[in-house]
């Protein structure tokens, strides 16, 4: 996170970016700064979605009864901006702000514009982006020492943000929790092996428990697994239909270099085969064939269509039949060619 933010001589500050947690961050930043230098800040928030221009400016433009400085802040601030009205008449409070009020605009999503000049005169506007993995990793060694008074071991932190992405809000919950952990068994600090043990497993790693379930041939062991993690590990509905795309596509893909009588190892390296899954997608690929991959590999675009547009009322009963077909179809083939 950038070190860099709004002070007490900011009129305006725009903050957006899908991170709650900096948006959060720098409003309490800000807050502080103000209350630093006018020790009494009265502060009013409305809803961009529903609050009028008047409003507003009228907020803006009011002096306190008792406090000297004035925070007023504006949320979901796209949509109040959402009309040219609106957004000319804000443009002309930007060119001459209030100076007994200070005016916070948050929101996820923002369209940059004439506004952001004009701000950039005297305020700021600050993007509120979840940082790189790395970055995020970092970011997790220095919150948990500061603010959970416990050390995370590098590794811990690295792999914290392989298994839970880069938010921050999320990663400082999972953080609190680990703390709470670790001081409870006498541990110095939060180490990877207590990250393995608290935190599920990582969006590749469901992934690959999907695909190998399916490579199984055991339908009952596909639906299951799907089960598991849709209502048990909270996992996405796109990334199991992902997980079954991304295992019918290597299919098809190794079953048509199969064909064309290429070598293992080159199949290996031309679709970057790794680990574990490896020898079942290369079998799958021989027994199942150039046709029927085909087939599977349709099937499952398919599926994924028919739940991102909603043509699929029940996506956990899709994707388990889903994981289930794909099973028996493996098997099936398995079985024919022995």
């Amino acid at each position: 996170m950038t070190k860099q933010g709004p002070d007490a001589s900011h009129r305006i500050v725009v903050l957006h970016g899908k991170d709650s947690f900096l948006r959060l961050e720098w409003t309490h930043r800000l807050r502080a700064a103000l209350e630093a230098k006018h020790t009494r800040v009265d502060e009013f928030s409305l809803d961009g979605a529903t609050a009028s221009l008047a409003a507003v400016l009228d907020e803006l433009r009011s002096y306190g009864l008792i406090a000297s400085h004035k925070l007023v802040i504006v949320e979901n601030a796209d949509v109040f901006f959402g009309s040219e009205d609106r957004r000319r008449a804000m443009e002309r409070y930007a060119e001459a702000p209030m100076d007994e009020a200070t005016l916070l605009l948050r929101s996820q999503n923002w369209r940059p514009g004439n506004f952001d000049k004009l701000v950039a005169k005297c305020g700021l506007v600050l993007k509120c982006d979840s940082p790189p993995d790395g970055d995020a990793a970092r970011w997790c060694v220095g919150r948990a020492a500061k603010e959970h008074k416990i050390p995370v071991d590098p590794d811990a932190a690295v792999l914290l943000v392989e298994r839970v992405g880069n938010e921050l809000a999320r990663l400082d919950s999972e953080l609190a929790k680990l703390a709470v952990s670790a001081l409870s068994v006498g541990s110095g600090s939060i180490t990877r092996a207590i990250v393995v043990d608290l935190v599920g497993a990582s969006r590749q790693e469901q992934a690959w428990e999907i695909q190998e379930a399916i490579l199984s041939g055991d339908a009952g062991r596909a639906a299951s697994k799907v089960t598991e993690l849709l209502r048990i590990s909270r996992a996405p509905e796109v990334m199991v239909a992902w997980a079954a795309i991304d295992l019918s596509r290597k299919i098809h893909a190794a079953a048509v270099l199969v064909r064309r009588g290429v070598s293992d190892a080159q199949i290996t390296r031309d679709l970057r085969l790794w680990g574990e899954s490896t020898g079942p997608i290369l079998r799958a690929a021989r027994t199942i064939g150039e046709e029927a991959a085909a087939e599977l590999f349709h099937g499952a675009i398919h599926a994924d269509f028919r739940m991102k547009t909603g043509g699929a009322p029940d996506p956990e009963r899709l994707l388990v039949g889903l994981a289930a077909l794909f099973a028996v179809a493996i098997r099936s083939n398995l079985a024919s060619k022995r």
